[in-house]
């Protein structure tokens, strides 16, 4: 049978083994062991969890001993955990050889930290101020939580009315006849020696009996003759400090002067800001003579007895705590990161292939949609998520097109998530935070949550895969523009700057459903479902007449002729059908148009492949006729080329500065002229206009990566230097600062824009009355934790004064 797997949230109780050997025999307590969860890229603890009498628990390790390395596993914890209410310290510990009502401390006994006189059950005894010559402690730490004193009683209690020990039995759950369990053996009262405080160990790294220690040293001790096995356990003071005493003597005057039963190195660590009890299993008395033949029973008692509290704790509480909000996983489907077409045709078939693939009852379902650019992948998952949406509580859209796109968007589904339902703490933390790593991290726990499994999440376009795994390599297509289309197939180093593993933000539990849209047939972690150009006549002229808003196609020659020239293409035929619709002409007229931009393109770019001068041909029909509607939109083409082709809005453009070209401040007089201007592109099919969300400034603009591709490689064919450092100062200036109001979404909204602008100008000379620039694009990108970017951009910056300055 699998494990039980819970979510983070379901966890109340942490348990902290500084050793291995503790770590071992806490394992060893649990009813039940629970499946690994994902955690925060920030968390570096490892996690066992678990069950003991219906509580859920929490078991991590230290990386080393002392108070520090207690601290921050706990503060991680914590984060991770947010549910926690209380934690345990079990480990081992040295003992101090004095008589309290359970009798004598000795080896193999348990020592429990509870408040006696002005202590509040630990102290740190190494931790003070000198005054007036005299060292005063200052190390006072917080009392055990109420409910695990009260159990901590209770045990005491029934152990006193019970015929026999359950602590004793709780060791018996750890087979020592196995071999690597044996050293969790009791060793016998008869190894358990005691020498005098003046007697010092004879020789280093050897046992008393090998290292030739005098017998006639230790002290005398009476044995229990009752054969019934019984654990032994004290509840006082203990002692944490940052060091393991191994004197006698210093034992002695400490115990004397705190009262103390125990010392260890981890308590005031763990106790800063955390409910915590202090459990230590006795394997040593504190002198130079310790060793480790009782670490192991010492580690087994100590979990024993944790693992008895666990029956005498109130499991209700979290059941009946009012403050805790019933989780709600629903999310409805939207689209304000994308633009649907108002009615889809064709690809039936390949809709009926997705269900196939993402309708099984069980386990998690993953389709790949793979085609060309153009070739309506995007608008498919669109056209699916909204036929099967009864069938999901939640739907997804995320933007892949690069790493930072998509963190970005999973950062804005956040969001949506909280305000649907803020009952996950987690999520809103990492909110809260800022933190884009945290916040995926976030998103994919919530993903994962055991009862959220009726989910689908499209990642889409994502077309620049690079898998560690893989062996094939990328091709490039060369051009004369200003920069290079890469067909990515693998991870060929340094191919493509855009390039990125999707697989870790992918969810890692087994529900739910995922379609991944990409140009890359190298994507191959689900079933692949391969696009093709549409093959249906009466289909192409259904998307003509959509977006031409014309009914007479099908029985003019010339149209069929028209669809069957473009070759399939969803993206061409629109744009042809939203040219058709801004303009009086025939579809014979227009095809005349067609045959001679694609003869044109084809005498300027032979090296490009038949469907992009498909494309690029309709797209140069519509860009000439705009060139004589509107020179400032044509204009405005050919400088989005330096710019990202997403979210380009009016008060980025107004910020290019007093040297900006005649057209743009023409552009950015008023809103009013740039939104006309945006209007005329939007008519021809070429821009889309982003929905209205809640942003600091105006909504944006935004054009398919093809349209994109275009305008690099045929608007500008060659490189318009004075473009590019147009683009780097609308960018640059508009770098916000803290004290502006939502700087973070202006910020993120920036992001995509200066990466393009440094790709294009990181082998272009930046004179150094620009170099200002360089170092706003350096802010920026430190305050968005990408610190090897911003130092190039801050070298740069430096370079560009330094050459000035001779």
């Amino acid at each position: 049978m699998p494990p039980k797997r819970l979510s983070r949230d379901d966890y109340r109780v942490g348990w902290i083994c500084p050793l291995e050997v503790e770590q071992i025999a806490a394992m060893e307590m649990l009813d039940e062991e629970h499946e690994t969860l994902p955690q925060p890229r920030s968390d570096t603890n490892i996690y066992n969890l678990g069950s003991i009498n219906n509580h859920n628990i929490v078991i991590a390790g230290l990386p080393k001993a002392g108070n520090c390395p207690a601290a921050t596993v706990i503060t991680q914890m914590k984060m991770t955990f947010p549910n926690l209410k209380y934690g345990l310290l079990v480990e081992i510990g040295g003992g101090v050889p004095v008589k309290t009502d359970q009798g004598m401390i000795r080896l193999g006994h348990v020592v429990v930290s509870e408040p006696t006189g002005v202590h509040s059950g630990a102290i740190q005894y190494d931790h003070g101020k000198a005054r007036r010559g005299k060292f005063e402690r200052t190390g006072f730490v917080d009392s055990p939580p109420t409910a695990l004193l009260n159990a901590a009683r209770e045990v005491s209690v029934q152990r006193q009315r019970m015929d026999h020990d359950p602590i004793w039995k709780n060791t018996q759950r750890i087979d020592t006849s196995h071999r690597h369990l044996r050293r969790f053996k009791f060793p016998g009262v008869t190894n358990d020696h005691l020498y005098t405080p003046d007697y010092e160990h004879r020789q280093a790294g050897v046992s008393c009996e090998d290292g030739g220690c005098d017998p006639k040293q230790r002290i005398e001790r009476p044995i229990d003759d009752d054969n019934e096995p019984f654990v032994i356990v004290h509840r006082g003071t203990i002692a944490s400090g940052e060091l393991v005493i191994k004197d006698a003597k210093k034992r002695n005057s400490l115990a004397r002067e705190h009262g103390v039963l125990c010392f260890e190195m981890e308590a005031a660590g763990a106790l800063a800001g955390f409910p915590c009890m202090v459990i230590r299993g006795i394997s040593d008395y504190c002198d130079s003579h310790k060793n480790d033949a009782w670490h192991g029973y010492a580690a087994a008692v100590a979990a024993a007895y944790a693992r008895q509290l666990f029956f005498h704790m109130s499991i209700e509480e979290a059941v009946r705590n009012p403050n805790l909000m019933p989780h709600i996983f629903k999310l409805p489907f939207d689209l304000s990161e994308i633009s649907p077409v108002p009615h889809f045709v064709a690809r039936q078939d390949e809709l009926e292939q997705m269900h196939e693939v993402l309708k099984g009852p069980v386990g998690r379902r993953t389709a790949i949609l793979h085609g060309l650019g153009g070739i309506g992948k995007t608008q498919l998952a669109i056209a699916y998520i909204r036929r099967h949406c009864s069938e999901y509580a939640a739907a997804i859209w995320l933007d892949a097109r690069d790493e930072m796109a998509l963190k970005q968007s999973i950062a804005r589904t956040a969001e949506r998530i909280r305000h649907q339902s803020p009952s996950f703490p987690y999520l809103s933390c990492a909110i809260e935070n800022r933190d884009l790593d945290e916040i995926v991290e976030a998103v994919k726990r919530w993903l994962d949550e055991p009862a959220n499994d009726r989910w689908i999440v499209a990642y889409d376009n994502y077309d620049h895969p690079r898998f560690v795994s893989s062996s094939t390599s990328g091709r490039l297509v060369h051009s004369k523009g200003i920069g290079l289309k890469r067909e990515v197939q693998g991870d060929e180093e340094g191919a493509d700057c855009k390039a990125f593993d999707i697989r870790p933000f992918l969810p890692t539990t087994d529900h739910g459903s995922i379609i991944v849209t990409t140009r890359s047939s190298a994507v191959n972690f689900g079933l692949s479902i391969k696009l093709g150009k549409l093959k249906d006549v009466g289909a192409c002229l259904d998307i003509l007449a959509l977006t031409s808003r014309r009914k007479s196609f099908k029985e003019d020659p010339a149209s069929i002729e028209l669809v069957r020239r473009l070759d399939g293409f969803p993206l061409a035929m629109a744009t042809a059908g939203a040219y058709l619709d801004q303009v009086a002409i025939s579809c014979s007229e227009y095809l005349e148009l067609y045959q001679e931009s694609w003869l044109q393109l084809h005498e300027e770019a032979p090296q490009l492949l038949s469907y992009d001068q498909t494309l690029y041909s309709t797209w140069g029909i519509s860009y000439r006729y705009i060139e004589q509607q509107s020179p400032i939109a044509a204009m405005l083409l050919r400088q989005w080329a330096y710019f990202s082709n997403e979210d380009l809005w009016y008060e980025l453009l107004k910020d290019g500065g007093p040297d900006e070209a005649e057209w743009l401040r023409e552009l950015t007089d008023t809103k009013l002229r740039f939104h006309g201007i945006m209007r005329i592109l939007c008519g021809h099919g070429l821009v889309e206009a982003d929905l209205a969300t809640e942003k600091p400034e105006s909504a944006g603009y935004s054009v398919h990566g093809c349209v994109h591709s275009w305008m690099i490689h045929v608007l500008n064919q060659e490189h318009d230097k004075e473009m590019a450092l147009t683009a780097m100062r609308c960018i640059g200036s508009h770098v916000p600062t803290e004290a502006q109001s939502k700087f973070w979404v202006t910020q993120k909204r920036l992001v995509g824009h200066a990466d393009r602008c440094v790709e294009i100008i990181s082998n272009m000379e930046v004179e150094d009355e620009r170099a200002w620039a360089l170092h706003s694009l350096g802010i920026l990108y430190s305050d968005q934790g990408r610190f090897q970017k911003a130092e190039a951009m801050y070298q740069r910056a430096l370079e560009g004064k330094e050459k000035a300055w001779g």
